[in-house]
């Protein structure tokens, strides 16, 4: 790594974030959690910065860049999935954020989930060696492919999936003493209380609406949950500040919107785009999975596929991914994946290192 590209975060970080504040108001207190988030360490750190991943991406990793462009996720990591219901009230576990989809390399999700869970090697929270991740996620990924796709269902089949989305940690007891717990407010934006209130089952005067400080990435934004009793237990609708895709600063278009209606997936009713705010349900089974949460006993390889095989599910979503992704796939040198995490790996922990020491 070159000092020319290694010395440019903070301005990489101040100049996204003034986009950001022309954008959207800001939550100034969130935003500096945000910024001693990403002192934590490298992987939180890359959870934090895709608006730096898609500076360093083309010229750190080239030629995997030179790739077929489709409607990618853009902001995967291993800790970008989780589990809704569909409209038949089963459970559908898969690619649960999508707010930063634009159009990119289709290896940009490839190289940026094998990254992920590299370094989230470095903090013990899997420990399969680089090359049976890369492994894993491209078996995944070329399985999916080929097959056309397919969503990944929690009933009668995938039962240790199953297990590992629904731990113990997800308790709906805990849960929702978490959601009771937060403060409440009356300062909300007029858009986010009609963009909740047509979410919301029920009487909407029995409803509390608080901020909530959630993620890492979309740390600085407002969020609010409403949040009520409804026929004998409870229910919650959040709604975050939608912004473009730092991979697309300019468009207004949601593609994430898009994506979801094309890719191979199992809808989740909730979740939408509308006016300006990201909006979804929020329960027990119905939210992230983060990687401190997993049980102790979990076979990180079909895991590891798993996530492969809903990328691909995605990248579906564009008309011509099968094919050219798969030509493409087939020219491709062994370990390339493996290669490119690794030079990713080694920019993004460059990079945390430059903030942690002058923050």
């Amino acid at each position: 790594m070159t000092e020319e590209v290694q010395r440019h975060i903070r301005l990489s970080t101040s100049a996204y974030e003034r986009w950001m504040a022309s954008r959207t108001p800001i939550v100034p207190a969130d935003l500096r959690r945000k910024h001693e988030r990403m002192r934590e360490g490298p992987f939180v750190f890359l959870r934090g910065t895709f608006y730096r991943w898609v500076e360093q991406f083309p010229i750190v990793c080239a030629k995997a860049a030179d790739a077929p462009r489709i409607t990618a996720i853009g902001d995967l990591h291993v800790e970008n999935f989780g589990t809704w219901r569909d409209r038949e009230g089963r459970l559908i576990w898969g690619i649960n954020d999508l707010d930063e989809a634009a159009v990119l390399p289709y290896t940009n999700d490839l190289v940026r989930l094998a990254t992920s869970a590299s370094l989230a090697s470095r903090d013990r929270h899997l420990v399969l060696r680089p090359r049976e991740m890369c492994a894993a996620i491209l078996d995944g990924y070329s399985a999916s492919l080929e097959r056309g796709g397919e969503p990944v269902v929690l009933a009668e089949r995938r039962r240790w999936l199953r297990l590992v989305a629904l731990n113990e940690l997800r308790d709906p007891r805990l849960f929702w003493e978490r959601m009771l717990s937060l403060s409440r407010t009356r300062r909300v934006p007029p858009s986010a209380l009609r963009a909740l209130r047509a979410a919301c089952p029920g009487d909407w005067a029995a409803y509390t609406i608080h901020p909530r400080v959630a993620g890492v990435g979309s740390l600085g934004r407002m969020r609010f949950v409403a949040l009520a009793p409804v026929a004998g237990g409870f229910v919650a609708r959040e709604a975050k500040a939608f912004l473009p895709s730092a991979a697309a600063r300019e468009s207004t278009r949601p593609v994430a919107n898009e994506l979801v209606q094309r890719a191979v997936r199992s809808l989740d009713p909730f979740w939408k785009i509308t006016n300006g705010w990201i909006v979804r349900r929020l329960a027990p089974d119905c939210s992230r999975i983060e990687m401190a949460d997993l049980p102790q006993e979990r076979d990180e390889q079909r895991l590891l596929r798993a996530m492969g095989w809903e990328t691909a599910n995605l990248h579906l979503a564009t008309a011509s991914a099968k094919r050219v992704i798969g030509r493409h796939l087939a020219s491709l040198r062994p370990r390339w994946l493996e290669r490119a995490a690794e030079a990713m790996q080694a920019s993004t922990v460059q990079d945390w290192k430059e903030w942690k020491g002058r923050q």
